[in-house]
């Protein structure tokens, strides 16, 4: 997807931390026009979290209204009436009480966007609640379903609720909008939640329970480490290597490369299972994960080495992509998806930019 693939479209980020602002990243990142509002002063994040933060306002101008302050607030509406899409992440209801409300804003701009991202929706009976990713995937099953069998779940950072069922379903959601916005000259509200998204990824999952393939016991399953071929495995020097060997061929090449004795015929019998695990297990285990690495390239069975976020870096494949770029502040993922062929882009700096620039730009002197 190039780099102007939204030029010229105007965005409207007001606050929200994670899956507000990494929406409006990936927006910039497609062309889009996107000024984030802060509060003077900042948020109630604290340091350490600050700089993550500030990452995710790449390619933005960001600016500081007070929205309690009857002249900061005529300055937000000014410029959502010259905006295609507004994306606010407050509580529900918030945003009415501050003067900023959907019906505020289609009063002066019939075709906006207006984009709401919370973690448990505009109703129901956690609405008004707090949470955090970890609360979110929670509720749905999801953390549930990810982790050993005998352990606890295992929290997948903020991934799967936050950016996954949070952000990624928000864009979808805007980009919708704009095509029905273009086409008709009307806006919508668009009622993002983390809940419903996370809901959303799990189909496949509840899919495969419905027709018995899934249970709810965690590491019993083909897809969550239950199953030998589908999981990781210990490395002489205490690394790991990723298996995805699923089907019938892929999981032979792993039998052949390791030089374990297994029948293919029975990969899917889970009465085998236990068996197999343990010989993969003591296979892997001979070789260091380099050594692995090596053996395994160009293999088509299915296995990769588990690597760190500071690994990832220095991965050849990682590399001729452009997938992370350092910019001499440390590495970032390059803006995604692009056009097949084009030349992955830098991520743009963040600019802190003058209100009454801003709003000379979008509204005229």
């Amino acid at each position: 997807m190039p780099a102007s693939s939204l030029h010229g479209v105007r965005i409207l980020e007001v606050g929200g931390i994670g899956p507000a602002p990494f929406a409006g990243m990936l927006l910039a990142g497609m062309g889009a026009d996107v000024v984030r509002v802060d509060r003077p002063g900042g948020g109630a994040l604290g340091a350490a979290l600050e700089a993550p933060n500030a990452a995710l306002d790449r390619g933005k101008r960001r600016i500081r209204l007070d929205l309690k302050d009857p002249a900061d607030l005529a300055a937000l509406l000014a410029l959502a009436a010259e905006a295609d899409v507004l994306v606010e992440g407050y509580r529900p209801g918030v945003a009415e009480r501050l003067g900023f409300g959907p019906d505020a804003c289609h009063a002066r701009n019939p075709a906006l966007v207006f984009a709401r991202m919370t973690g448990w929706g505009q109703d129901g009976p956690r609405a008004a609640e707090a949470g955090h990713d970890i609360n979110y995937i929670g509720l749905t099953g999801a953390l549930d379903a990810i982790g050993e069998a005998e352990g606890s779940p295992a929290v997948p950072l903020n991934l799967v609720g936050d950016f996954g069922g949070g952000a990624l379903y928000l864009v979808a959601g805007i980009l919708c909008a704009l095509r029905d916005a273009e086409r008709h000259g009307e806006g919508c509200v668009i009622d993002a939640a983390i809940v419903d998204g996370v809901a959303h990824l799990a189909t496949y999952v509840h899919a495969l329970r419905n027709s018995g393939g899934w249970t709810d016991r965690r590491g019993a399953n083909l897809l969550d480490g239950g199953a030998p071929f589908y999981t990781t495995y210990a490395t002489a020097d205490g690394r790991r290597m990723a298996v995805g060997a699923i089907e019938r061929r892929f999981y032979r090449a792993l039998l052949s490369t390791l030089g374990v004795d297994l029948d293919p015929a029975a990969q899917h019998d889970e009465r085998v299972w236990p068996l197999a695990r343990a010989r993969l297990a003591a296979a892997f285990a001979r070789r260091t994960r380099a050594e692995w690495s090596e053996r395994f390239a160009g293999v088509d069975a299915c296995v990769t080495p588990v690597l760190s976020f500071g690994e990832a870096a220095d991965d050849p494949h990682l590399r001729h992509r452009g997938t992370l770029v350092d910019d001499g502040a440390g590495a970032l993922p390059a803006p995604a998806p692009r056009r097949a062929g084009a030349t992955a882009a830098a991520p743009l700096p963040r600019e802190d930019a003058d209100r009454d620039a801003v709003v000379t730009d979008w509204c005229g002197g």
